[in-house]
């Protein structure tokens, strides 16, 4: 596509599906909804449709890519889930917001790019109905990052993936707003049984870890450099200085509300972190189209989806280089 033309909006029923498939299979882009965010779908096995997603969302060549699958039968046709622990998880955790990182499989037919480079293979079934069955019409993987311009406010609608991809991609299935509204956690679980949350989301990890050894989880220092989506310091920008844990509001600024602290958009009043999880990208988005040149956001309890919730906020908030 060029930038000259319209991205096709279509209702995520069995006809768009259908559609949605077609295009897919031919290498083209498609914005598709998941109980996270939308993502932006491409063919994981095709060298030029993956490179296409790098293109529309001028996204760095060093930032790997999530490969969405039906299950574990197929995930593991793409990386190792020899070890016992692994493969439970994925069976009990998937469907669902739950990103696996493991070794990839040397035989496994996924475009380089997926992985920029690196041995390991991120992997997630999402629960989404759509796209679980856009996933079971086509017989490939789908890199599917958030449907949005790189370092851009992550998209939880058809209307917010436009604002930034419009005329880039060829099609957004629309099936109205995410569930969850933050994007997937990340876990990698890598030699001697070291767990590393790579990217806090809706799943508990803590818990995970004492359900299967009955102690708390240890704090391990990350791996250096980009080694999973997310991990920019800079990412979900709404492209104007961020305040956070603001409890008063300068006049130049649009506030973002949680709790007491009511704003010109409220995450929730009622202070539900789940809430606010789900209303946070919209907050953004309404608060980077407002005519305030400056961003304050309430303080977000840290407690459960809130790590989360402040981790996207965190990283809103950080310059860009």
């Amino acid at each position: 596509m060029s930038d000259k033309d319209v991205t096709q909006v279509v209702l995520a029923d069995a006809e768009g599906i259908a559609k949605a498939a077609r295009i897919l299979e031919s290498g083209g882009l498609v914005a598709v909804p998941t109980e996270t965010v939308y993502g932006l779908a491409a063919r994981a096995d095709s060298d030029d449709a993956v490179a296409r997603i790098y293109a529309a969302k001028g996204r760095p060549g060093f930032n790997p890519l999530i490969v969405h699958v039906r299950d574990v039968e197929q995930a593991a046709r793409y990386g190792d889930f020899s070890d016992p622990v692994i493969e439970d998880i994925a069976q009990v955790r998937w469907p669902g917001p739950l990103t696996l990182v493991v070794d990839r499989r040397a035989d496994a037919a996924l475009s380089d790019a997926v992985t920029a480079g690196l041995p390991t293979v991120a992997l997630r079934a999402p629960a989404h109905p759509v796209m679980r069955r856009l996933l079971e019409s086509v017989d490939f993987p789908l890199a599917a990052p958030s449907a949005n311009r790189s370092g851009f406010i992550s998209p939880t609608s058809a209307e917010h993936v436009l604002a930034s991809l419009d005329g880039r991609i060829d099609l957004v299935l629309d099936a109205g707003p995410s569930e969850a509204g933050v994007e997937s956690t990340i876990l990698r679980i890598g030699p001697g049984d070291e767990w590393q949350e790579l990217r806090p989301g809706p799943v508990d990890v803590a818990a995970l870890y004492r359900h299967y050894h009955d102690s708390e989880m240890p704090s391990g220092r990350a791996p250096d450099g980009i080694t999973v989506p997310g991990q920019l310091a800079s990412h979900y920008a709404p492209g104007k200085p961020v305040r956070l844990e603001a409890r008063e509001v300068a006049p130049d600024e649009f506030l973002i509300g949680f709790g007491d602290i009511k704003g010109d958009c409220t995450m929730s009043a009622s202070g539900d972190v789940n809430e606010a999880a789900a209303r946070l990208y919209g907050c953004l988005h309404e608060a980077a189209l407002s005519d305030h040149p400056r961003i304050a956001v309430a303080p977000i309890p840290r407690h459960g989806i809130g790590r989360a919730v402040n981790d996207r906020l965190r990283r809103a908030a950080t310059p860009p280089d």
